[in-house]
Protein backbone atom coordinates (compact mmCIF):
# COMPACT_ATOMS: atom_id res chain seq x y z
CA UNK A 1 0.00 0.00 0.00
CA UNK A 2 1.27 3.46 -0.99
CA UNK A 3 2.11 5.39 2.20
CA UNK A 4 -1.44 7.42 2.79
CA UNK A 5 -1.68 11.14 1.97
CA UNK A 6 -0.95 13.76 4.74
CA UNK A 7 -3.85 14.78 5.93
CA UNK A 8 -4.90 18.30 5.03
CA UNK A 9 -3.13 20.96 6.46
CA UNK A 10 -4.85 24.28 6.74
CA UNK A 11 -8.74 22.12 6.60
CA UNK A 12 -8.99 24.02 10.11
CA UNK A 13 -9.98 23.04 13.52
CA UNK A 14 -13.15 21.38 14.04
CA UNK A 15 -14.07 23.80 16.90
CA UNK A 16 -15.07 27.20 15.53
CA UNK A 17 -12.41 29.59 16.61
CA UNK A 18 -13.52 32.21 18.27
CA UNK A 19 -12.26 36.19 17.93
CA UNK A 20 -9.21 36.98 20.05
CA UNK A 21 -11.40 39.83 21.40
CA UNK A 22 -14.76 40.20 23.31
CA UNK A 23 -16.77 42.47 20.94
CA UNK A 24 -19.11 40.96 18.47
CA UNK A 25 -19.33 42.13 14.93
CA UNK A 26 -20.96 45.28 14.97
CA UNK A 27 -21.32 44.93 11.24
CA UNK A 28 -23.69 42.01 11.18
CA UNK A 29 -27.39 42.74 10.95
CA UNK A 30 -28.57 40.79 13.84
CA UNK A 31 -25.94 42.25 16.03
CA UNK A 32 -27.87 45.87 14.86
CA UNK A 33 -31.23 44.70 15.43
CA UNK A 34 -30.45 43.58 18.42
CA UNK A 35 -28.99 46.56 19.87
CA UNK A 36 -32.33 48.49 18.49
CA UNK A 37 -34.56 46.66 20.29
CA UNK A 38 -32.64 46.63 23.58
CA UNK A 39 -32.40 50.58 23.17
CA UNK A 40 -35.70 50.70 22.69
CA UNK A 41 -36.76 48.43 25.72
CA UNK A 42 -34.45 50.94 27.53
CA UNK A 43 -36.89 54.13 26.08
CA UNK A 44 -39.66 52.43 28.01
CA UNK A 45 -37.98 52.01 31.08
CA UNK A 46 -37.41 55.69 31.01
CA UNK A 47 -40.55 56.78 29.89
CA UNK A 48 -42.75 54.50 32.37
CA UNK A 49 -40.37 56.08 35.22
CA UNK A 50 -41.59 59.44 33.97
CA UNK A 51 -43.67 61.38 36.98
CA UNK A 52 -47.38 61.82 36.56
CA UNK A 53 -48.94 64.76 34.33
CA UNK A 54 -46.18 63.79 31.47
CA UNK A 55 -47.42 63.21 27.73
CA UNK A 56 -46.05 59.55 27.86
CA UNK A 57 -46.96 59.08 23.88
CA UNK A 58 -44.67 62.51 23.43
CA UNK A 59 -41.71 61.35 25.33
CA UNK A 60 -41.61 57.85 23.78
CA UNK A 61 -41.49 59.46 20.77
CA UNK A 62 -38.69 62.11 22.05
CA UNK A 63 -36.68 59.39 24.01
CA UNK A 64 -36.84 56.81 20.85
CA UNK A 65 -35.13 59.34 18.88
CA UNK A 66 -32.84 60.15 20.99
CA UNK A 67 -31.82 56.82 22.70
CA UNK A 68 -31.64 55.50 19.00
CA UNK A 69 -29.25 58.13 17.67
CA UNK A 70 -27.08 56.80 20.21
CA UNK A 71 -27.25 53.70 20.17
CA UNK A 72 -26.61 53.57 16.51
CA UNK A 73 -23.92 55.98 16.04
CA UNK A 74 -22.30 53.32 18.75
CA UNK A 75 -22.94 50.55 16.53
CA UNK A 76 -21.21 52.41 13.77
CA UNK A 77 -18.37 53.68 15.30
CA UNK A 78 -18.02 49.90 17.20
CA UNK A 79 -18.33 48.50 13.66
CA UNK A 80 -15.77 50.12 12.49
CA UNK A 81 -13.48 50.11 14.92
CA UNK A 82 -13.73 46.39 15.79
CA UNK A 83 -10.44 44.75 14.40
CA UNK A 84 -8.86 47.80 15.99
CA UNK A 85 -10.37 47.10 19.20
CA UNK A 86 -10.00 43.18 19.16
CA UNK A 87 -6.42 42.92 18.38
CA UNK A 88 -6.04 44.91 21.94
CA UNK A 89 -5.79 43.37 25.06
CA UNK A 90 -9.91 43.13 26.51
CA UNK A 91 -9.07 45.63 29.35
CA UNK A 92 -7.62 47.99 27.22
CA UNK A 93 -10.92 47.40 24.42
CA UNK A 94 -13.57 47.32 26.78
CA UNK A 95 -12.24 50.59 28.02
CA UNK A 96 -11.86 52.22 24.81
CA UNK A 97 -15.09 51.05 23.97
CA UNK A 98 -16.34 52.51 26.98
CA UNK A 99 -15.21 56.11 25.90
CA UNK A 100 -16.07 55.85 22.24
CA UNK A 101 -20.09 55.33 23.31
CA UNK A 102 -19.17 58.31 26.04
CA UNK A 103 -17.91 60.61 23.47
CA UNK A 104 -21.48 59.29 21.28
CA UNK A 105 -23.55 60.10 23.65
CA UNK A 106 -21.95 63.76 24.81
CA UNK A 107 -22.27 64.15 20.97
CA UNK A 108 -25.99 63.40 20.47
CA UNK A 109 -26.91 64.96 23.70
CA UNK A 110 -25.19 68.58 22.64
CA UNK A 111 -27.02 68.00 19.22
CA UNK A 112 -30.51 67.31 20.92
CA UNK A 113 -30.42 69.95 23.01
CA UNK A 114 -29.22 72.62 19.98
CA UNK A 115 -31.63 71.82 17.87
CA UNK A 116 -34.74 70.03 20.30
CA UNK A 117 -34.68 71.08 24.19
CA UNK A 118 -33.09 74.57 23.96
CA UNK A 119 -36.58 76.07 25.38
CA UNK A 120 -37.36 73.21 27.79
CA UNK A 121 -37.00 73.50 31.27
CA UNK A 122 -33.58 72.96 33.07
CA UNK A 123 -29.77 72.95 32.09
CA UNK A 124 -28.08 71.88 29.37
CA UNK A 125 -25.37 70.37 31.88
CA UNK A 126 -28.01 68.83 33.75
CA UNK A 127 -29.57 67.05 30.61
CA UNK A 128 -25.49 66.02 29.79
CA UNK A 129 -24.92 64.84 33.08
CA UNK A 130 -27.84 62.52 33.15
CA UNK A 131 -27.44 61.19 29.72
CA UNK A 132 -24.04 60.68 30.62
CA UNK A 133 -24.48 58.70 33.75
CA UNK A 134 -27.18 56.48 32.01
CA UNK A 135 -24.42 56.00 28.81
CA UNK A 136 -21.85 55.54 31.51
CA UNK A 137 -23.64 52.60 34.08
CA UNK A 138 -25.43 50.93 30.42
CA UNK A 139 -22.48 50.71 28.46
CA UNK A 140 -20.41 49.49 31.59
CA UNK A 141 -23.23 46.54 31.89
CA UNK A 142 -23.56 45.86 28.30
CA UNK A 143 -19.63 45.58 28.04
CA UNK A 144 -19.03 43.34 31.31
CA UNK A 145 -22.13 40.80 29.81
CA UNK A 146 -19.81 40.88 26.85
CA UNK A 147 -17.02 39.87 27.55
CA UNK A 148 -18.19 37.10 30.25
CA UNK A 149 -20.11 35.68 27.58
CA UNK A 150 -17.03 35.58 25.70
CA UNK A 151 -15.02 34.13 28.51
CA UNK A 152 -17.58 31.31 28.83
CA UNK A 153 -17.93 31.16 25.18
CA UNK A 154 -13.78 29.61 25.13
CA UNK A 155 -14.06 27.70 28.72
CA UNK A 156 -16.71 25.92 26.10
CA UNK A 157 -14.66 25.37 23.15
CA UNK A 158 -11.40 24.31 25.57
CA UNK A 159 -13.96 21.69 27.36
CA UNK A 160 -15.44 20.37 24.30
CA UNK A 161 -11.58 20.66 22.22
CA UNK A 162 -10.25 18.36 25.28
CA UNK A 163 -12.93 16.03 25.35
CA UNK A 164 -13.17 15.93 21.68
CA UNK A 165 -8.94 14.30 22.01
CA UNK A 166 -9.82 12.03 24.90
CA UNK A 167 -12.58 10.42 22.48
CA UNK A 168 -9.64 10.29 20.29
CA UNK A 169 -7.02 8.55 22.41
CA UNK A 170 -9.45 6.37 23.32
CA UNK A 171 -9.95 4.94 19.86
CA UNK A 172 -6.44 4.89 18.56
CA UNK A 173 -5.37 2.50 21.38
CA UNK A 174 -8.68 0.34 20.29
CA UNK A 175 -7.10 0.00 16.67
CA UNK A 176 -3.99 -0.51 17.70
CA UNK A 177 -4.94 -3.21 19.52
CA UNK A 178 -6.39 -5.02 17.03
CA UNK A 179 -3.92 -4.31 14.22
CA UNK A 180 -1.00 -5.80 16.20
CA UNK A 181 -2.73 -8.81 16.96
CA UNK A 182 -3.41 -9.03 13.39
CA UNK A 183 0.10 -8.61 12.41
CA UNK A 184 1.34 -11.12 14.94
CA UNK A 185 -0.72 -14.02 13.90
CA UNK A 186 0.50 -13.03 10.25
CA UNK A 187 4.17 -13.76 11.25
CA UNK A 188 5.10 -17.43 11.69
CA UNK A 189 3.24 -18.01 8.43
CA UNK A 190 3.79 -14.88 6.42
CA UNK A 191 6.20 -12.56 7.18
CA UNK A 192 7.03 -10.86 4.32
CA UNK A 193 3.14 -9.62 4.53
CA UNK A 194 3.34 -9.22 7.94
CA UNK A 195 6.24 -6.65 7.66
CA UNK A 196 4.23 -4.83 4.46
CA UNK A 197 1.54 -4.55 7.57
CA UNK A 198 3.93 -3.17 9.82
CA UNK A 199 4.55 -0.73 7.20
CA UNK A 200 1.21 -0.34 6.48
CA UNK A 201 0.33 0.51 9.99
CA UNK A 202 3.07 2.90 9.91
CA UNK A 203 1.58 4.70 7.68
CA UNK A 204 -2.03 4.38 8.89
CA UNK A 205 -0.82 6.23 12.77
CA UNK A 206 1.31 8.51 10.73
CA UNK A 207 -1.80 9.80 9.33
CA UNK A 208 -3.93 9.70 12.52
CA UNK A 209 -1.19 11.40 14.40
CA UNK A 210 -1.24 14.55 12.11
CA UNK A 211 -5.00 14.65 12.31
CA UNK A 212 -4.96 15.34 15.94
CA UNK A 213 -4.88 19.24 15.55
CA UNK A 214 -7.49 19.55 12.97
CA UNK A 215 -9.99 18.38 10.48
CA UNK A 216 -9.69 15.55 8.37
CA UNK A 217 -11.13 15.42 4.72
CA UNK A 218 -13.56 12.94 3.34
CA UNK A 219 -10.77 11.56 1.06
CA UNK A 220 -7.91 11.30 3.69
CA UNK A 221 -10.54 9.25 5.88
CA UNK A 222 -11.77 7.02 3.02
CA UNK A 223 -7.80 6.62 2.33
CA UNK A 224 -7.33 5.56 5.59
CA UNK A 225 -10.45 3.12 5.70
CA UNK A 226 -9.31 1.34 2.60
CA UNK A 227 -5.41 1.01 4.51
CA UNK A 228 -6.94 -0.66 7.58
CA UNK A 229 -9.34 -3.16 5.36
CA UNK A 230 -6.38 -4.11 3.18
CA UNK A 231 -4.88 -5.08 6.37
CA UNK A 232 -7.47 -7.31 7.50
CA UNK A 233 -7.78 -8.86 3.92
CA UNK A 234 -3.93 -10.37 4.71
CA UNK A 235 -5.28 -11.63 7.87
CA UNK A 236 -8.89 -12.99 6.66
CA UNK A 237 -7.86 -13.40 2.70
CA UNK A 238 -11.21 -14.01 1.21
CA UNK A 239 -13.43 -14.45 3.66
CA UNK A 240 -13.80 -10.44 3.88
CA UNK A 241 -14.64 -8.85 0.90
CA UNK A 242 -15.17 -5.19 0.44
CA UNK A 243 -17.52 -3.36 -1.93
CA UNK A 244 -16.97 0.19 -2.42
CA UNK A 245 -19.87 2.55 -3.77
CA UNK A 246 -18.45 6.11 -2.88
CA UNK A 247 -17.78 7.57 -6.70
CA UNK A 248 -18.63 11.29 -6.71
CA UNK A 249 -18.36 12.20 -2.88
CA UNK A 250 -16.89 15.50 -1.71
CA UNK A 251 -13.77 14.62 -1.12
CA UNK A 252 -12.45 17.59 0.05
CA UNK A 253 -15.16 17.87 2.60
CA UNK A 254 -13.65 18.65 5.97
CA UNK A 255 -14.82 16.04 9.09
CA UNK A 256 -13.96 14.89 12.23
CA UNK A 257 -10.57 12.88 11.99
CA UNK A 258 -11.02 8.93 12.73
CA UNK A 259 -14.44 8.77 12.23
CA UNK A 260 -15.45 5.97 9.79
CA UNK A 261 -12.15 3.25 10.80
CA UNK A 262 -13.98 2.47 14.02
CA UNK A 263 -16.94 1.63 12.07
CA UNK A 264 -15.49 -0.73 9.72
CA UNK A 265 -13.23 -2.58 12.66
CA UNK A 266 -16.50 -3.01 14.55
CA UNK A 267 -18.27 -4.67 11.16
CA UNK A 268 -15.19 -6.91 10.52
CA UNK A 269 -14.66 -8.00 14.14
CA UNK A 270 -18.39 -7.77 14.86
CA UNK A 271 -19.64 -9.31 11.76
CA UNK A 272 -17.21 -10.64 8.78
CA UNK A 273 -14.90 -12.61 11.56
CA UNK A 274 -17.07 -14.56 13.83
CA UNK A 275 -18.80 -15.78 10.30
CA UNK A 276 -17.21 -19.31 9.10
CA UNK A 277 -17.34 -18.16 5.55
CA UNK A 278 -16.67 -14.74 6.30
CA UNK A 279 -18.84 -11.69 4.38
CA UNK A 280 -19.09 -8.85 2.13
CA UNK A 281 -18.74 -5.47 3.59
CA UNK A 282 -20.19 -2.19 1.55
CA UNK A 283 -18.81 1.28 2.09
CA UNK A 284 -21.48 3.26 0.53
CA UNK A 285 -22.03 7.08 0.45
CA UNK A 286 -24.30 9.69 -1.07
CA UNK A 287 -25.35 13.43 -1.22
CA UNK A 288 -28.85 14.61 -0.55
CA UNK A 289 -30.62 18.10 0.65
CA UNK A 290 -27.07 19.14 1.84
CA UNK A 291 -26.19 16.19 3.39
CA UNK A 292 -23.40 13.59 3.27
CA UNK A 293 -24.62 10.08 4.30
CA UNK A 294 -22.03 7.31 4.36
CA UNK A 295 -23.16 4.11 5.41
CA UNK A 296 -20.99 0.71 6.67
CA UNK A 297 -22.66 -2.58 5.93
CA UNK A 298 -21.94 -5.80 7.01
CA UNK A 299 -24.24 -9.55 7.68
CA UNK A 300 -24.66 -10.68 10.96
CA UNK A 301 -23.39 -13.40 12.88
CA UNK A 302 -24.98 -17.21 11.78
CA UNK A 303 -27.08 -17.01 15.04
CA UNK A 304 -28.63 -13.58 13.74
CA UNK A 305 -27.23 -11.21 16.70
CA UNK A 306 -24.39 -9.17 17.35
CA UNK A 307 -22.64 -11.82 20.45
CA UNK A 308 -19.44 -11.34 20.83
CA UNK A 309 -17.96 -9.15 23.97
CA UNK A 310 -16.06 -6.34 22.43
CA UNK A 311 -14.46 -3.02 23.71
CA UNK A 312 -18.16 -1.37 23.43
CA UNK A 313 -16.57 2.29 22.59
CA UNK A 314 -16.56 2.12 18.84
CA UNK A 315 -20.17 3.42 17.89
CA UNK A 316 -20.10 5.64 21.67
CA UNK A 317 -17.47 7.43 20.70
CA UNK A 318 -18.48 8.40 17.05
CA UNK A 319 -21.46 9.39 18.26
CA UNK A 320 -20.16 11.67 20.96
CA UNK A 321 -17.19 13.15 18.72
CA UNK A 322 -20.28 13.93 16.02
CA UNK A 323 -22.44 15.44 18.89
CA UNK A 324 -19.48 17.41 19.77
CA UNK A 325 -18.88 18.87 15.75
CA UNK A 326 -22.26 19.25 14.93
CA UNK A 327 -24.75 19.21 17.83
CA UNK A 328 -28.09 18.40 16.00
CA UNK A 329 -26.92 18.48 12.55
CA UNK A 330 -24.54 15.21 12.34
CA UNK A 331 -25.71 12.07 14.13
CA UNK A 332 -24.75 8.19 13.99
CA UNK A 333 -27.59 5.93 13.21
CA UNK A 334 -27.83 2.24 13.44
CA UNK A 335 -30.35 -0.07 11.52
CA UNK A 336 -30.58 -4.05 11.91
CA UNK A 337 -32.69 -5.54 9.05
CA UNK A 338 -32.98 -9.90 8.30
CA UNK A 339 -29.18 -10.57 8.62
CA UNK A 340 -27.80 -6.95 7.51
CA UNK A 341 -26.41 -4.76 10.16
CA UNK A 342 -25.81 -1.08 8.93
CA UNK A 343 -24.16 1.75 10.65
CA UNK A 344 -25.00 5.22 8.80
CA UNK A 345 -22.91 8.72 9.32
CA UNK A 346 -25.18 12.07 8.55
CA UNK A 347 -23.17 15.01 8.17
CA UNK A 348 -23.60 18.52 7.11
CA UNK A 349 -22.33 19.25 3.83
CA UNK A 350 -22.12 23.12 4.33
CA UNK A 351 -18.68 23.05 7.02
CA UNK A 352 -20.41 26.30 8.66
CA UNK A 353 -23.02 24.05 10.17
CA UNK A 354 -20.67 22.72 12.28
CA UNK A 355 -20.28 26.30 14.26
CA UNK A 356 -24.17 26.23 14.17
CA UNK A 357 -24.62 23.16 15.76
CA UNK A 358 -22.42 24.13 19.35
CA UNK A 359 -25.12 25.63 20.69
CA UNK A 360 -27.03 21.77 20.71
CA UNK A 361 -23.98 20.29 22.61
CA UNK A 362 -26.35 18.77 25.31
CA UNK A 363 -28.45 16.95 23.24
CA UNK A 364 -27.80 12.63 23.41
CA UNK A 365 -28.21 10.48 20.52
CA UNK A 366 -30.15 7.40 22.39
CA UNK A 367 -28.50 4.60 19.73
CA UNK A 368 -28.02 0.93 20.57
CA UNK A 369 -23.77 -0.13 20.55
CA UNK A 370 -22.82 -3.66 19.34
CA UNK A 371 -20.45 -4.35 22.61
Amino acid sequence: MQAIRRHGAGTGRLMTHMNSGFLPDFCNLRTVLAVVVIAELLVFVLVLAQPAGVDLWQALSLYSLYVQWVALGCTVLLCLLRNALNRLRPLTAGLLAWLLVMAVTALVAHLAWTLVLLESEGTRAGFMLRSLGLAAVVAAVALRYLYLQQDWRRRIEAASSAREQALQARIRPHFLFNSLNTIAEMIPSRPRQAETAVEDLADLFRASLESGEGLSTLDDELALARGYLNMEQLRLGDRLQVDWETDDLPGQLAIPPMTLQPLLENAVYHGIEPRRDGGRLVVSGRVRDGRLQVCVRNPLPPDGAVARGGFGIAQDNVRERLRLAYGGEGHLSVQQEDDCYSVCLTLPCDPGEAGAGQAERGKEHAHSDRG
